[in-house]
Protein backbone atom coordinates (compact mmCIF):
# COMPACT_ATOMS: atom_id res chain seq x y z
CA UNK A 1 0.00 0.00 0.00
CA UNK A 2 1.14 3.27 -1.08
CA UNK A 3 2.04 5.20 2.43
CA UNK A 4 2.68 8.83 1.06
CA UNK A 5 0.10 10.98 3.14
CA UNK A 6 -3.21 11.60 1.61
CA UNK A 7 -3.42 14.84 3.31
CA UNK A 8 -0.54 16.87 3.79
CA UNK A 9 -0.98 20.49 6.19
CA UNK A 10 1.89 22.84 6.34
CA UNK A 11 2.05 26.34 7.80
CA UNK A 12 -2.01 26.48 7.93
CA UNK A 13 -3.64 30.11 9.54
CA UNK A 14 -6.74 30.93 9.42
CA UNK A 15 -7.97 34.55 10.29
CA UNK A 16 -11.63 35.59 11.05
CA UNK A 17 -12.71 39.70 10.95
CA UNK A 18 -15.76 40.49 14.00
CA UNK A 19 -16.45 43.30 15.24
CA UNK A 20 -14.29 42.82 17.76
CA UNK A 21 -11.21 43.05 15.68
CA UNK A 22 -9.42 40.49 13.61
CA UNK A 23 -9.10 36.71 14.84
CA UNK A 24 -6.24 34.53 14.22
CA UNK A 25 -7.89 30.92 14.80
CA UNK A 26 -4.93 28.47 13.24
CA UNK A 27 -1.63 30.29 13.77
CA UNK A 28 0.58 27.68 11.55
CA UNK A 29 -0.51 23.96 11.90
CA UNK A 30 1.08 21.55 10.46
CA UNK A 31 -0.68 17.76 9.79
CA UNK A 32 0.23 14.42 7.59
CA UNK A 33 -2.48 11.52 7.92
CA UNK A 34 -1.23 8.85 6.03
CA UNK A 35 -3.80 6.02 4.47
CA UNK A 36 -5.15 3.50 6.69
CA UNK A 37 -4.00 5.80 9.89
CA UNK A 38 -6.30 7.21 12.07
CA UNK A 39 -5.70 10.90 14.20
CA UNK A 40 -7.57 11.87 16.60
CA UNK A 41 -8.09 16.12 17.26
CA UNK A 42 -8.80 17.53 20.45
CA UNK A 43 -9.14 20.97 21.49
CA UNK A 44 -11.06 22.83 23.65
CA UNK A 45 -14.60 24.81 21.55
CA UNK A 46 -12.97 27.39 19.82
CA UNK A 47 -9.67 26.36 19.33
CA UNK A 48 -10.11 25.70 15.67
CA UNK A 49 -11.01 22.26 15.42
CA UNK A 50 -13.69 22.71 12.99
CA UNK A 51 -11.90 25.72 10.97
CA UNK A 52 -8.96 22.85 10.26
CA UNK A 53 -11.45 20.10 9.37
CA UNK A 54 -13.40 23.17 6.92
CA UNK A 55 -9.81 24.01 5.61
CA UNK A 56 -8.64 20.07 5.04
CA UNK A 57 -11.95 19.57 3.43
CA UNK A 58 -11.81 22.72 1.05
CA UNK A 59 -15.19 23.48 2.68
CA UNK A 60 -13.13 26.86 3.34
CA UNK A 61 -10.24 28.71 1.72
CA UNK A 62 -7.29 29.36 4.58
CA UNK A 63 -5.98 32.91 5.21
CA UNK A 64 -2.40 31.30 4.27
CA UNK A 65 -0.42 27.45 4.58
CA UNK A 66 -0.90 25.01 1.74
CA UNK A 67 -3.24 21.79 1.85
CA UNK A 68 -2.17 18.73 -0.18
CA UNK A 69 -4.19 16.02 -0.42
CA UNK A 70 -3.34 13.10 -2.41
CA UNK A 71 0.01 15.30 -3.99
CA UNK A 72 -2.10 17.86 -5.35
CA UNK A 73 -1.64 21.50 -4.22
CA UNK A 74 -5.10 22.44 -3.84
CA UNK A 75 -4.04 26.17 -2.42
CA UNK A 76 -5.16 27.53 -6.50
CA UNK A 77 -7.77 25.39 -7.69
CA UNK A 78 -10.36 26.34 -8.93
CA UNK A 79 -14.39 26.29 -6.64
CA UNK A 80 -15.18 23.37 -9.35
CA UNK A 81 -12.00 21.82 -9.21
CA UNK A 82 -12.30 22.00 -5.44
CA UNK A 83 -15.98 20.50 -5.65
CA UNK A 84 -14.85 17.40 -7.95
CA UNK A 85 -11.94 17.03 -5.21
CA UNK A 86 -14.54 16.72 -2.34
CA UNK A 87 -17.03 14.67 -3.98
CA UNK A 88 -14.37 11.96 -5.47
CA UNK A 89 -11.78 12.00 -2.80
CA UNK A 90 -13.04 13.41 0.44
CA UNK A 91 -15.80 12.06 2.92
CA UNK A 92 -17.50 13.50 5.62
CA UNK A 93 -19.24 12.78 8.55
CA UNK A 94 -20.34 15.29 11.29
CA UNK A 95 -21.90 15.45 14.82
CA UNK A 96 -25.75 15.75 13.19
CA UNK A 97 -26.28 13.04 10.64
CA UNK A 98 -27.86 15.03 8.11
CA UNK A 99 -29.72 12.41 6.55
CA UNK A 100 -32.70 13.19 4.17
CA UNK A 101 -35.75 12.28 6.14
CA UNK A 102 -38.16 11.23 3.44
CA UNK A 103 -35.37 8.75 1.89
CA UNK A 104 -34.77 5.13 3.41
CA UNK A 105 -31.04 4.18 4.47
CA UNK A 106 -30.11 2.88 0.87
CA UNK A 107 -31.44 5.96 -1.02
CA UNK A 108 -29.39 8.60 1.90
CA UNK A 109 -26.00 6.65 0.80
CA UNK A 110 -27.03 5.66 -2.92
CA UNK A 111 -27.37 10.09 -3.49
CA UNK A 112 -23.72 10.91 -3.29
CA UNK A 113 -22.82 8.13 -5.48
CA UNK A 114 -25.13 8.80 -7.78
CA UNK A 115 -24.11 12.84 -8.30
CA UNK A 116 -20.43 11.63 -8.92
CA UNK A 117 -21.45 9.49 -11.90
CA UNK A 118 -22.32 5.95 -10.91
CA UNK A 119 -24.82 3.75 -12.25
CA UNK A 120 -27.96 3.15 -10.00
CA UNK A 121 -27.02 -0.41 -9.85
CA UNK A 122 -23.54 -0.04 -8.92
CA UNK A 123 -24.93 2.73 -5.99
CA UNK A 124 -27.51 0.40 -4.65
CA UNK A 125 -24.76 -2.13 -4.36
CA UNK A 126 -22.13 -0.49 -2.93
CA UNK A 127 -25.12 0.97 -0.10
CA UNK A 128 -26.15 -2.03 0.74
CA UNK A 129 -22.47 -4.03 0.82
CA UNK A 130 -21.82 -0.93 3.45
CA UNK A 131 -25.26 -1.42 5.38
CA UNK A 132 -24.19 -4.80 5.88
CA UNK A 133 -20.87 -3.71 6.92
CA UNK A 134 -22.49 -1.36 9.61
CA UNK A 135 -24.50 -4.23 10.07
CA UNK A 136 -27.56 -2.27 9.34
CA UNK A 137 -28.41 -5.12 6.29
CA UNK A 138 -31.96 -5.50 7.98
CA UNK A 139 -32.86 -1.84 7.51
CA UNK A 140 -32.11 -0.85 3.96
CA UNK A 141 -35.53 0.83 3.67
CA UNK A 142 -35.68 2.08 6.37
CA UNK A 143 -36.19 6.30 6.87
CA UNK A 144 -34.03 8.05 9.37
CA UNK A 145 -36.74 8.24 11.57
CA UNK A 146 -37.07 4.59 12.14
CA UNK A 147 -33.40 4.28 12.99
CA UNK A 148 -31.57 4.86 16.32
CA UNK A 149 -29.42 7.62 16.63
CA UNK A 150 -26.54 5.49 16.49
CA UNK A 151 -27.86 3.74 13.49
CA UNK A 152 -28.77 7.30 11.55
CA UNK A 153 -24.57 7.61 12.53
CA UNK A 154 -23.98 4.58 11.26
CA UNK A 155 -26.04 5.40 8.08
CA UNK A 156 -24.29 8.71 7.91
CA UNK A 157 -20.64 7.20 8.04
CA UNK A 158 -21.82 4.79 5.02
CA UNK A 159 -22.46 7.58 3.17
CA UNK A 160 -19.56 9.16 3.55
CA UNK A 161 -17.35 6.14 2.46
CA UNK A 162 -19.98 5.44 -0.47
CA UNK A 163 -17.37 7.20 -3.17
CA UNK A 164 -14.25 4.94 -1.85
CA UNK A 165 -12.58 8.28 -0.69
CA UNK A 166 -9.01 8.58 0.21
CA UNK A 167 -9.62 10.95 3.19
CA UNK A 168 -12.55 11.06 5.61
CA UNK A 169 -12.69 14.14 7.84
CA UNK A 170 -15.16 13.27 10.64
CA UNK A 171 -16.48 16.37 12.81
CA UNK A 172 -17.33 14.98 16.46
CA UNK A 173 -18.90 11.54 15.01
CA UNK A 174 -20.32 10.37 18.23
CA UNK A 175 -21.00 13.90 20.27
CA UNK A 176 -24.79 13.14 20.50
CA UNK A 177 -24.51 9.51 21.43
CA UNK A 178 -24.07 7.49 24.54
CA UNK A 179 -20.73 6.15 25.93
CA UNK A 180 -21.58 2.47 24.85
CA UNK A 181 -23.30 3.40 21.05
CA UNK A 182 -20.14 5.87 20.81
CA UNK A 183 -17.84 3.11 21.63
CA UNK A 184 -19.98 0.31 18.79
CA UNK A 185 -19.61 3.48 16.48
CA UNK A 186 -15.92 4.06 16.19
CA UNK A 187 -15.19 -0.01 16.68
CA UNK A 188 -16.81 0.18 13.30
CA UNK A 189 -15.40 3.13 12.01
CA UNK A 190 -12.11 1.83 12.82
CA UNK A 191 -12.58 -1.33 11.33
CA UNK A 192 -13.48 0.49 8.10
CA UNK A 193 -10.57 2.39 8.30
CA UNK A 194 -7.95 -0.32 8.47
CA UNK A 195 -10.08 -2.64 5.70
CA UNK A 196 -10.50 0.18 3.12
CA UNK A 197 -7.01 2.28 3.76
CA UNK A 198 -8.59 5.56 3.83
CA UNK A 199 -6.75 8.14 5.81
CA UNK A 200 -8.74 9.68 8.75
CA UNK A 201 -9.00 12.62 10.50
CA UNK A 202 -11.26 12.27 13.98
CA UNK A 203 -12.46 15.49 15.60
CA UNK A 204 -13.23 14.87 19.11
CA UNK A 205 -13.59 15.82 22.84
CA UNK A 206 -14.28 11.95 23.84
CA UNK A 207 -10.85 11.53 25.44
CA UNK A 208 -11.34 7.97 25.92
CA UNK A 209 -12.14 7.31 22.10
CA UNK A 210 -9.02 9.28 21.11
CA UNK A 211 -6.97 6.98 23.30
CA UNK A 212 -7.79 4.23 20.61
CA UNK A 213 -6.55 6.18 17.62
CA UNK A 214 -3.07 5.81 16.43
CA UNK A 215 -2.07 9.46 17.17
CA UNK A 216 -3.87 12.48 19.03
CA UNK A 217 -3.03 16.31 18.16
CA UNK A 218 -3.93 18.96 20.00
CA UNK A 219 -4.62 22.73 19.33
CA UNK A 220 -2.70 24.76 21.49
CA UNK A 221 -2.74 28.57 20.57
CA UNK A 222 -3.05 27.95 16.82
CA UNK A 223 -0.86 25.00 16.52
CA UNK A 224 -1.05 21.63 16.64
CA UNK A 225 0.78 19.65 19.32
CA UNK A 226 1.16 15.93 20.11
CA UNK A 227 -1.03 14.88 22.82
CA UNK A 228 0.37 11.72 25.07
Amino acid sequence: MNSAPVLHIRHLRRSYVTGEGKIDVLKGANLTVAPGEIVGLIGPSGSGKSSLLHAAGLLERPTGGEIVVEGRDCADLSDAERTQIRLRTIGFVYQFHHLLPEFSASENITLPALIAGESVAEARTRARDLLEWMGLGERLNHRPGQLSGGEQQRVAVARALVNRPRLLLADEPTGNLDPETSGALFKILHKLVRATGVAALVATHNLEMAAHMDRVLALKDGRLVAHH
